[in-house]
């Protein structure tokens, strides 16, 4: 069994980054708390390669700069599964992502594997290994760790690099390592890991079924929820729930008695900004709301989108079963009506590829390029002006 190195001195570190400069790639793991802050707390970082593994204590260590500057070495690959929140902690901390990336997660499909799978379904698929869920909900922020707890998180980055390996080998005789190259660069987006307050409201699920006055209180309270929340350090949902928001836009309390009437509203978020919460409802409720993207709006498709969809969905089968993947991997019913309908430049099929297994003949459908046809009693992609000509 390898030995784990558990890094919680400057010098242990020191002699960790002299070892992670010789590496072409490593696997890499965070455990963090973010149950009572709004930014997660960073409480350890496992790192391993084929020959060593070292579990290093952000929290023990008086700083980590010079490990992360070996990290942002872009010869080296870092390996991460579902590496969104791992890659936030990097950024809260360093301001950067270290690039380039491979996430297990988003190459699993390729292989056939349903769309984002758990790690822990990975290691039981290509390992035949059942990882311990003892310490799935321990507090890692507690010293000192036990010996389990070290040998668990361990476990993550163990298996992540056979994981690694076996997708790597695999990916390329398919043909499809370059495939993913789109994916990873994207992660490295730093608009992924920040949250703009003004743009909250944007993920409030249900928006798009309110009047103008109870919209723009909604826009309103979510950007007074995000900024008060960031600079507390506290959850949003401590301050108040999305249905709590919801509630004070269709009654618009106006003075803190009425405030505090409020169904699911607390004692504590009434005294210390029910004023200010008030001051805001009747602001936003005297002006017009920001408008809603065309997606937000509820439209019930006719029948012929209805059947343009389904010919869309004729060929995403086609490309699909061509190589040998699930459908809804490639793209699903809904990711055919963002491009339908708003031409989004979010939406997969527009990306990586997707693109260019399926999205390039889904917008050549669209626009009346591409016809689908029958040939040989087989679906098939026909260039109007190849028809044409022949004709």
């Amino acid at each position: 069994m390898t030995t784990i190195q558990y890094i919680n001195t400057p010098e242990q570190l020191v002699t960790l980054c002299a070892q992670i400069k010789t590496e072409p790639w490593l696997a890499l793991d965070t455990e963090f708390l973010r149950e009572k802050t709004y930014y997660p707390k960073f409480c350890l970082l496992q790192i391993a390669t084929p020959a060593w593994v070292a579990c290093v204590d952000p929290i023990a260590l008086p700083e980590l700069d010079t490990l992360f500057e070996v990290l942002a070495n872009p010869a080296i690959v870092k390996v991460f599964h579902s590496c969104r929140q791992d890659l936030e902690i990097f950024y809260q901390c360093t301001g950067k992502i270290p690039t380039p990336v491979f996430d297990t997660q988003i190459a699993a499909p390729l292989l056939g594997f349903q769309d984002n799978p758990g790690y822990a379904m990975l290691v039981s698929s290509l390992l035949s290994i059942n990882l311990n869920k003892a310490h799935t909900r321990a507090d890692w922020s507690k010293r000192p760790l036990t010996q389990d707890q070290i040998e668990y998180a361990a476990d993550d980055v163990i298996y992540l690099c056979q994981i690694y390996q076996i997708m790597v080998r695999k990916l390329t005789e398919l043909g499809r390592i370059d495939w993913l190259a789109h994916d990873f660069a994207e992660l490295a987006n730093p608009a992924l890991y920040m949250v703009e307050p003004e743009k909250a409201w944007f993920k409030i699920k249900g928006k798009n079924k309110l009047t103008g006055k109870q919209l723009s209180i909604i826009q309103t309270l979510a950007q007074w929820r995000e900024k008060t929340a960031q600079a507390e350090d506290r959850p949003k949902s401590w301050l108040l729930r999305d249905e709590l928001l919801f509630d004070l836009a269709k009654l618009q309390p106006a003075t803190v008695a009425d405030l505090a009437n409020v169904r699911g509203i607390n004692e504590r978020a009434v005294n210390r900004y029910g004023k200010e919460l008030c001051q805001l409802i009747t602001e936003a409720k005297n002006r017009p709301p920001l408008p809603l993207n065309e997606k937000d709006r509820p439209a019930k498709k006719t029948q012929q989108q209805e059947a343009i969809l389904d010919i869309l969905t004729a060929l995403v089968r086609i490309r699909a079963e061509e190589n040998a993947l699930n459908p809804t991997i490639l793209a699903t019913r809904k990711d055919l009506e963002v491009l339908m309908f708003n031409d989004d430049e979010e939406c997969p099929l527009l990306h990586g590829w997707r693109y260019t297994m399926a999205g390039k003949e889904l917008l050549g459908l669209l626009q009346g390029r591409l016809l689908l046809g029958i040939e040989s009693e087989r679906l098939a992609i026909v260039e109007r002006e190849a028809l044409a000509s022949d004709a």
